[in-house]
């Protein structure tokens, strides 16, 4: 099979959209979210949606067929929060192994019969890698600045383990996303090497930031170029953007990276921002107005959804976008 380092240079790569968004049509209960296997433990569990990779496979391979049937090349895998330290939450640290391994296998397994479907169009699976619940570089404690509820070898750690697993369950390139701290990232970046170090072997690597508002930085406080150097010491399939933003605000962002980045450049933004009651409105067509501006600027080589976004935002991207040519990567 063709690989993702061939592909992107040969057209303009369809990321998934929303994994969230399509589980709440499912409303699952706590009784669904536990399955037999979790049945009886001590802590509720509705809402760690990593989870339902083992307990409810079947609507997990489902959402990425509809992705895949909407023209995506790339689906994530359902492990946004797959490390011990985001699952401390739940009491699920000792499930981390089978839930990045299961999702990586539910996916890679769906990614496959599509790319025997259509030779021409290989389907991959990016191990979703999010930034968990805690900041290196902030303290969460008003009263004691200097505080810090992590270290970086504890983020190290816990990246590794993700890694190994979703490596374990033969993803083809990994995706550290929404990233809001950069040592955070560093930290992911640092695990992944030395997991490439340790195993003999290595997988194209995706980062994307977030940027937190029209201020045009991350929560930490960087620009846009100033992320992107902060992780060009890594030779990366790609750099570049997803929530926060709808996708007309991203714009300015993108241009940066376009200008400065050796790498690919991505892009998943929010369908808009969301209305009082926290629900994503931006219809398919609206959002692809606004992503054929980016496609016409030839900004990006990989483009794709996040918050609100459904196989229907992701098929009017994919129409789009067999019109244009991907950005250039130097």
């Amino acid at each position: 099979m063709s690989s993702i380092l061939q592909e992107i240079n040969k057209r303009i790569l369809i990321l998934d959209g929303a994994m969230g968004t399509m589980l709440q049509r499912y409303n699952f209960s706590e009784e669904d979210f536990r399955g037999e296997r979790f049945a009886n433990f001590p802590h509720s569990l509705k809402g760690n949606n990593d989870l339902l990779s083992l307990t409810q496979p079947e609507a997990i391979a489902s959402i990425h067929a509809q992705y895949f049937e909407a023209g995506a090349d790339i689906v994530e895998t359902n492990t946004f929060s797959g490390t011990t330290i985001a699952q401390a939450d739940y009491g699920l640290e000792a499930s981390v192994y089978d839930i990045n391994y299961h999702s990586a296998k539910i996916a890679k397994e769906v990614a496959e019969e599509f790319s025997k479907k259509t030779p021409n169009k290989p389907r991959f699976v990016a191990g979703s890698i999010g930034p968990t619940n805690r900041t290196a570089s902030i303290s969460p404690d008003v009263n004691d600045p200097g505080f810090r509820g992590i270290t970086f070898d504890e983020l190290v750690k816990a990246y590794k383990e993700q890694t190994n697993a979703l490596m374990d369950g033969g993803v083809d390139l990994l995706l550290v996303e929404t990233v809001f701290d950069t040592l955070n990232a560093k930290a992911a970046l640092f695990g992944i090497n030395e997991v490439f170090e340790e195993r003999g072997e290595e997988l194209p690597i995706m980062v994307s930031g977030t940027i937190t508002d029209q201020s045009g930085r991350t929560l930490t406080g960087q620009t846009t170029e100033a992320f992107l150097i902060s992780v060009s010491h890594m030779n990366l399939l790609s750099v570049g953007l997803n929530c926060a933003l709808g996708a007309s605000m991203m714009r300015p962002y993108l241009q940066v990276l376009d200008k400065k980045s050796q790498f690919g450049v991505s892009a998943h933004p929010n369908a808009g921002l969301p209305n009082e009651f926290g629900e994503y409105d931006e219809t398919p067509e609206l959002m692809a107005v606004q992503i054929e501006e980016f496609l016409k600027d030839g900004l990006v080589n990989i483009i794709g959804g996040c918050c609100g976004t459904t196989p229907e935002h992701i098929a009017a991207i994919y129409q789009l976008t067999k019109d244009y040519s991907p950005r250039k990567i130097d």
